[in-house]
């Protein structure tokens, strides 16, 4: 059974709602805390939402010094799959396992509300399992979620098809409409939106299972995507 790491800072919230999604889709997930300094014999990582030590000076620019964070370093320079859910996005631009930041949101405006996002590129972990154009609906949460970077990152992220999801409609004011980007291996990515809360119709969209499906390699033939991580064949 594929094993997953969950990564808790304090200020995490999100924890449950991820491990819930990857038990209902088979996979064995522990929580590793943010003191720790390995993390396990495990497939892959996520960093859940929440507001990471309170979010004090900017998003994510504490939880980036915490122990734990060079052991998810290693991991992902290591192939494994790495992914960053909102505030853990953010963890990860901060860290400089992605490239950009997320500033504040268009107007000034705390965001809580269902998105429809285009999947923009296939070569990720988290996009693996989707289609090129596919529009899926994730709720987003956040009030730090307009990505931004200067040109010649943006010609970069372009250049090597790193921008994995866009906005069909754009509510945070974020660049070219980018909901979330990969590492150019493609087996590191953040994204703003939360597919944890997008598992069943019941709650309003089942649409995140392709991304955390595509995430654990379900449904995943043998080298498709990028990187090795989790359910690499």
């Amino acid at each position: 059974m594929t094993r997953v790491a969950v990564v808790v800072f304090p200020g995490s919230n999100c924890e449950y709602d991820v491990m819930s999604a990857m038990a209902q889709l088979g996979a064995s997930a522990e929580l590793v805390f943010h003191s720790a300094t390995t993390l396990g014999d495990v497939d892959g990582v996520i960093l859940p939402g929440g507001f990471a030590h309170g979010d004090y000076l900017r998003p994510g620019a504490i939880a980036r010094f915490s122990p734990v964070m060079t052991a998810v370093s290693d991991f992902a320079a290591a192939g494994g799959a790495v992914l960053g859910v909102c505030n853990g996005f953010q963890v990860l631009t901060e860290a400089g396992l992605l490239p950009g930041a997320l500033q504040k949101n268009r107007g000034l405006t705390f965001l809580c509300q269902p998105t429809t996002l285009v999947v923009s590129s296939t070569r990720s972990v988290l996009t693996r399992a989707a289609t090129p154009g596919q529009e899926l609906v994730i709720p987003i949460n956040h009030f730090s979620g307009a990505y931004t970077c200067d040109d010649e990152t943006y010609a970069s992220l372009v250049r090597h098809d790193q921008i994995v999801l866009r906005y069909r409609d754009n509510p945070n004011g974020s660049r070219d409409d980018i909901a979330a980007v990969s590492n150019e291996a493609g087996n590191v990515v953040g994204l703003m939106p939360h597919p944890e809360r997008a598992m069943s119709t019941l709650l309003g969209s089942a649409d995140g299972r392709v991304l955390l499906e595509g995430f654990l390699g379900l449904g995943v033939g043998a080298g498709a995507g990028r990187g090795g991580g989790v359910g690499a064949q």
